[in-house]
């Protein structure tokens, strides 16, 4: 009692049960326990989580900026924020953007559905037959490396400088990912229900749609994030291909025309679509797999 008498005297805050770990340890004044409680409840509100999200970015804008007005950055090089901001705006407010956007979109959605279709059934086929897997899996592992811009010229010659030849691109590049997801994903079944269903005698169909698919759920979900962030990627080599639209076409001729402003602002429009799709695609995951409960960091 005579240490506790002494410890309160001096302004130490005294450990007791349901006390936060600074205060429990008995080292830390009570003003700095209370602050730093305060802090860590500043910390997990809403207000505090908003802050944290957009503070980097914020932070760099202001540095770029400091940078492009002190002249230490050429505005050939890097143009100053408030100049790719007014770039952004003149296309948002003339509509171009827009039409550029929804092109890109469009090609991107028509190669990411195609390689979800086929990912999807090769991918199952592949993880529930052992001889599938045999038979495909060295095709599968020589091409999977081979980035989709590799695959320009061969697009070009098959499919012509048309829209079947981006839709490919941007189908090799989504394509992988999925059926890698998806091939994963079922070889983590848990064996036990492999035999149960064996036991009971389930037809193969049955025991795909109850067994295998919500099992391997998380890992094709992760699969088509990646897929669809990855096709979004390959739009830009994509429309390299002689393509007089789209978002890749952006940058182009941003490029050629040697305005820096409207290349930074196609990226800007790649990077803001390409976290809407994940954020759109990553709610229909969490409404899915609402029993997957994944670790968020302390």
């Amino acid at each position: 009692m005579a240490s506790k008498l002494n410890a309160e005297e001096m302004g130490i805050a005294v450990p007791e049960p349901g006390r936060s770990p600074s205060a429990r340890s008995g080292l830390v004044p009570k003003a700095a326990v209370a602050w730093i409680d305060t802090v860590g409840r500043f910390g997990e509100s809403r207000v505090s989580r908003g802050l944290q999200y957009v503070l980097l970015p914020l932070g760099i804008i202001i540095v770029w900026e400091i940078l492009c007005r002190s002249g230490a950055v050429k505005p050939m090089a890097l143009p100053s924020p408030t100049k790719v901001g007014a770039t952004l705006w003149s296309f948002i407010a003339s509509g171009v953007l827009f039409i550029h956007v929804g092109v890109s979109v469009l090609r991107v959605l028509e190669g990411f559905a195609i390689a979800t279709v086929l990912g999807l059934v090769l991918g199952v086929g592949v993880g529930i037959s052992k001889i599938l897997a045999r038979l495909t899996d060295l095709i599968i592992q020589l091409l999977r490396p081979i980035p989709p811009i590799a695959w320009i010229p061969l697009a070009i010659l098959w499919f012509g400088i048309g829209e079947l030849s981006k839709v490919y691109i941007i189908f090799l590049g989504a394509f992988f990912p999925i059926i890698m997801g998806v091939i994963e994903g079922i070889r983590q079944t848990d064996n036990r229900y492999v035999e149960l269903a064996n036991v009971l005698e389930v037809s193969r169909w049955r025991f795909i749609r109850k067994v295998v698919l919500p099992g391997a759920l998380p890992s094709i979900m992760t699969g088509l994030r990646v897929g669809l962030g990855s096709a979004w990627v390959c739009v830009v080599a994509a429309e390299l291909i002689a393509a007089e639209r789209g978002v890749g076409f952006i940058i182009v001729d941003g490029r050629e025309m040697s305005q820096p402003d409207v290349v930074i602002t196609g990226m800007i429009s790649i990077g803001v679509i390409g976290k809407l799709m994940d954020v759109a695609i990553k709610t229909v995951q969490g409404r899915l797999v609402r029993w997957n409960t994944q670790y968020a960091g302390t």
